[in-house]
């Protein structure tokens, strides 16, 4: 079964957007699990599987301080980011075997932030080809498993 997703519609981002509060927030205060999609908890920081994600393993670093830019961290925070970022990228070499990643930080509107308040760090695991017709053309996802799927996969690599 093949999970399609249009990164156009960001629904849930854009309601969240009109509320209060914060998606980021909102997680960390949930009980771990497929709901909230939060893979592992560091002292500082935690890693969340991207609810639209790029591709499948998309994960996201976030502080659990709610800030909107990088010189706003303590730099202990920002060492526990890029340390779980490094942990996240052999995590998902295990699960998914990727032939490279895209890793990134979007600050602001003008950068494509999605979520500009609290800032996060972008995992994407990447494959050669791995852009076809349906995101060029057709403006869709084609994700090859679902996204609890994909976080029982990534949540018992890195309990391992």
């Amino acid at each position: 079964m093949q999970y399609i997703w249009s990164p156009w519609r960001m629904t849930y981002i854009e309601k969240h957007k009109e509320e209060e509060g914060c998606v980021f927030c909102d997680a960390q205060a949930q009980p771990d699990g497929p709901e909230n999609l939060i893979v592992f908890r560091g002292d500082r920081a935690f890693v969340i599987l991207n609810r639209y994600p790029y591709t499948s393993g998309h994960l996201m670093v976030v502080p659990y301080i709610h800030e909107p830019s990088l010189e706003g961290l303590d730099p202990a925070i920002r060492a526990e980011a890029i340390e779980l970022v490094t942990r996240a990228i052999g995590v998902l070499r295990k699960v998914y075997q990727p032939e490279g990643f895209n890793i990134g930080i979007n600050l602001g509107d003008a950068a494509g932030a999605g979520i500009t308040d609290h800032v996060h760090l972008h995992i994407v695991p990447r494959w050669t080809g791995d852009t076809n017709f349906m995101a060029t053309l057709g403006q869709t996802r084609v994700l090859s498993e679902r996204l609890e799927d994909t976080y029982f996969r990534v949540r018992a690599a890195w309990e391992e």
